[in-house]
C-alpha cells in the first residue's frame, strides 16, 4: 500500500487546466526547483563544449575538411526542432515539466552509450547518429528547462533567473575544452579514443542517475492556467489572441535561430581560427584558448545579471548584441592575438543574448507558454545551419574571413533587439512583467498544487515581504 502511495505521489501527469500555487512562488519557495534544474544547464554546456573540441579532433584523425566536420553541429542542433516542436513539446503539454526533464535525460544517456561503439570504430557517421540522439535529449531538456526557469518565481526577475542558470551552462563550456585539451590532444589517436570513451560512459551513468533523482523529487508543476493567471495579473494579456497570431513570439524564434547559429559557428571554428591566424600555436593550446574564451562568456553572464539589476533587461540585451556585431567585424581581417582577443570580447557579449531572447519572447504568452517555448527553442536549429555555411566559407577563404557569415546572422538577430526596445507592441508586455508584484510577497492560497481546480481557489496575501 505504501508503495502504491509512493508511485501515486510520483505521478508525472499534471493537468494544465488547474491553477496551482506555483503561479505565485516567492524567491525563497522557488530556490530548490531552480537549483535542481540549473544542473541541467551545466550538462548541456559541457556537452556543447566537448562537441566543439571533438570537431577539431575529427578533422585531424579522420582527415575531413571543415565543412564536413560541421556535420556534428548539424546532427546536434538539427535534432532540436524535432524535440522542441515534436515529442518533447507533446510530453510537456500533456504531462508536465518533470516528465519532460526525465525524458530528455534518458535520451541523453542513451545517446552517450550509443556514442561509445561509434568512437571505438572511428565511425564519423555513427558518431553523428549518436550526437543526433543526444541532441534530441538536450533539445527536450531545453524545451522544458528554459521556460521553467523563466516562470518559476517572481515574473519581474525572469531574465535575471535564466541568465544566472545559463551561467552554469557557460561554466560547462569552459570545463569541456580544458578536459578535451588534456584527454584528446595530448595523447596519441588510440589513447585519445579510449579517453573519450570513458568520458561518455561517465556522462551516460550520471544522466541516468539524475533522471532518477528528478523522479524522486517534488518540484512545482507550472500549468497553462498558472501562466494565464500571471498574464492577466500583469495585464500583458497576449494570450487572448490565437497562438498563430503571436507574431512577437515568432520574431523571437527567428532572432534565436540567427543568434544561436552565429554563436555556434564562432565557437565551432574558434580552434581553427587560432590555428589559421597563429601558425605557431598547437591544437592543445588552441583548445585552452577556447576554454578561456568560454570563460569570458561565463563571466559575461554574471556581469549581465548584475547590470539587469539596475537596467532593464531589454536595454542590456540591445547593448550586448550590438557589441557582438561591433567586435566581430574587425576580427574578419586581423591576425594573431588581436583577432583572437576580438573573439574573446565577442563571446563576452554573446553571454546574455540566448537566455534573454527566451525570457523576452515568452513574455505575456500565458496559456500559450509551453507551445511558445517549443518555437523559441527550435530556433536553436540555427546551430545546424550556420556552422556548415561558415565551414564552406572557411575552406574557400580562410577561417578569419569566414566570420563574415556569423556577422550577417548577428545583424539579422538585431532586428528583434531593436523591436523589443522601440516598438510599443513588443516593449509594453516586457515592461509589464518587469514591474509585476506576483511572487514578491508570501501568498497563502490554501491550494493543493496537484489537485486544486482553478474555480475553487481563494488567495490571501501575507503582511510581510520576504
Amino acid at each position: 500500500m505504501a508503495f502504491k502511495d509512493f508511485i501515486k505521489r510520483r505521478s508525472l501527469k499534471a493537468r494544465d487546466d488547474q491553477r496551482t500555487r506555483a503561479a505565485e512562488l516567492t524567491l525563497r519557495a522557488s530556490l530548490y526547483p531552480i537549483c535542481l534544474v540549473t544542473v541541467l544547464f551545466f550538462l548541456w554546456g559541457f556537452s556543447y563544449g566537448l562537441l566543439d573540441t571533438l570537431n577539431k579532433h575529427f578533422q585531424n584523425t579522420l582527415q575531413i575538411n571543415k565543412a564536413r566536420s560541421a556535420g556534428l553541429q548539424a546532427a546536434y542542433f538539427g535534432a532540436y526542432p524535432l524535440a522542441s516542436l515534436g515529442h518533447a513539446n507533446w510530453i510537456l503539454r500533456h504531462y508536465g515539466y518533470r516528465a519532460t526533464f526525465i525524458w530528455g535525460l534518458c535520451l541523453y544517456g542513451v545517446g552517450a552509450f550509443i556514442a561509445i561503439p561509434c568512437i571505438l570504430a572511428r565511425s564519423f557517421a555513427g558518431f553523428c547518429i549518436a550526437i543526433f540522439v543526444i541532441g534530441n535529449g538536450l533539445g527536450s531538456l531545453e524545451t522544458a528547462a528554459n521556460p521553467y526557469i523563466t516562470v518559476c518565481g517572481p515574473p519581474r526577475y525572469a531574465e535575471i533567473r535564466i541568465n544566472i542558470s545559463q551561467a552554469f551552462n557557460g561554466i560547462g563550456t569552459v570545463v569541456a575544452p580544458v578536459l578535451g585539451s588534456y584527454v584528446i590532444f595530448t595523447f596519441s589517436d588510440d589513447e585519445a579514443i579510449q579517453n573519450v570513451k570513458w568520458v561518455y560512459i561517465a556522462i551516460g551513468i550520471f544522466v541516468f542517475l539524475l533522471a532518477f533523482g528528478f523522479f524522486l523529487s517534488t518540484i512545482p508543476e507550472i500549468t497553462d492556467a498558472d501562466m494565464a493567471f500571471q498574464a492577466n495579473e500583469t495585464h500583458a494579456n497576449a494570450d487572448d489572441k490565437p497562438f498563430w497570431k503571436q507574431y512577437r513570439l515568432f520574431h523571437a524564434a527567428f532572432a534565436q535561430f540567427c543568434y544561436t547559429g552565429a554563436q555556434i559557428a564562432i565557437a565551432s571554428y574558434f580552434i581553427n581560427y587560432v590555428r589559421d591566424t597563429q601558425p605557431t600555436s598547437t591544437d592543445p593550446l588552441a583548445a585552452r584558448f577556447l576554454a578561456g574564451a568560454q570563460g569570458a562568456f561565463a563571466i559575461g553572464r554574471f556581469i549581465g545579471v548584475f547590470l539587469m539589476r539596475w537596467f532593464k533587461p531589454r536595454h542590456v540585451f540591445l547593448v550586448f548584441l550590438t557589441c557582438c556585431i561591433i567586435f566581430i567585424a574587425p576580427a574578419t581581417n586581423h591576425d594573431g592575438y588581436t583577432g583572437m582577443s576580438l573573439l574573446y570580447v565577442v563571446l563576452f557579449f554573446e553571454s546574455i543574448c540566448f537566455p534573454t531572447i527566451v525570457a523576452l519572447g515568452m513574455r505575456g504568452l500565458g496559456r500559450h507558454t509551453k507551445r511558445g517555448s517549443g518555437w523559441i527553442v527550435a530556433g536553436v536549429s540555427g546551430g545546424a545551419a550556420v556552422p556548415p555555411l561558415t565551414g564552406v566559407a572557411a575552406d574557400a577563404h580562410g577561417t578569419a574571413l569566414a566570420m563574415v557569415v556569423p556577422l550577417s546572422f548577428f545583424v539579422a538577430a538585431l532586428s528583434y533587439a531593436l523591436a523589443v526596445n522601440f516598438v510599443p507592441a513588443y516593449r509594453d508586455p516586457a515592461d509589464a512583467f518587469s514591474t509585476a508584484e506576483i511572487g514578491m510577497v508570501e501568498h497563502r492560497t490554501g491550494v493543493d498544487e496537484e489537485t486544486a481546480d482553478l474555480g475553487d481557489e481563494k488567495a490571501t496575501k501575507s503582511e510581510h515581504e520576504l
